[in-house]
């Protein structure tokens, strides 16, 4: 029994951390999917919980260098604003709460849609929470670190991707061959039936 005793007691404070360490880690500003493909427009979703007893009323994303931010999906109670360099790209995305933010033991989730760059690579998401209480988490460490960005692997589509947009590509341009000479039919049959009218009321004309 003291043996079972001095075990346990060696043993809760492993489980205790490790459960306090899953904890921490579902609990990290994250940016998803984390694998795309070069030159994609990839649809994007940064998750933000809270840690603290306040709410986080503001949170700013970096676009990583050959990443090219194209479109937000509107969230209500927030607005967005962007930062932009000298040739027009945003640098930056910032979305701040028009009112409470996100309260303690919530989430929020920003979609936002952005051009994959052309080469293969690993871009990190830099990421700033702004808390109520003036604090601000930079999510912007190496991977393993307390506060972590995320990476998305960038990389070149497989073969199997590339024949399915080949095909997709092929039965478009098919598609609107197909409607271009569509016309010139539908024209050629009108004016055969407007010729066999006019004959048959030249004939019924000479009766």
């Amino acid at each position: 029994m003291k043996k079972s005793k001095r075990l346990m007691a060696a043993l809760i404070p492993t489980i205790a951390a490790t459960f306090l360490l899953s904890v921490s880690a579902s609990a990290h500003v994250s940016v998803k999917p984390s694998t795309s493909t070069t030159e994609a427009w990839e649809t994007y979703t940064m998750k933000v919980p809270v840690e603290k007893d306040v709410p986080t009323t503001k949170v700013t994303l970096k676009i990583p260098d050959g990443v090219e931010f194209e479109q937000y999906q509107p969230v209500p109670g927030w607005t967005v604003s962007e930062q932009k360099d000298a040739s027009g790209k945003a640098t930056s995305i910032t979305w701040t709460a028009t009112g409470e933010g996100i309260l303690s033991g919530q989430f929020q989730q920003f979609t936002f849609v952005a051009k994959n760059p052309a080469s293969g690579q690993k871009v990190a998401w830099d990421a700033y929470q702004y808390y109520t209480d003036g604090s601000i988490v930079e999510w912007a460490g190496e991977e393993g670190s307390d506060t972590p960005h995320s990476i998305t692997e960038i990389s070149a589509a497989s073969s199997t991707e590339k024949q399915d947009q080949t095909v997709t590509d092929t039965t478009k341009t098919q598609s609107n061959t197909g409607g271009v000479q569509t016309i010139p039919t539908v024209v050629s049959i009108i004016s055969l039936l407007v010729s066999i009218a006019a004959l048959i009321s030249a004939l019924r004309r000479k009766k």
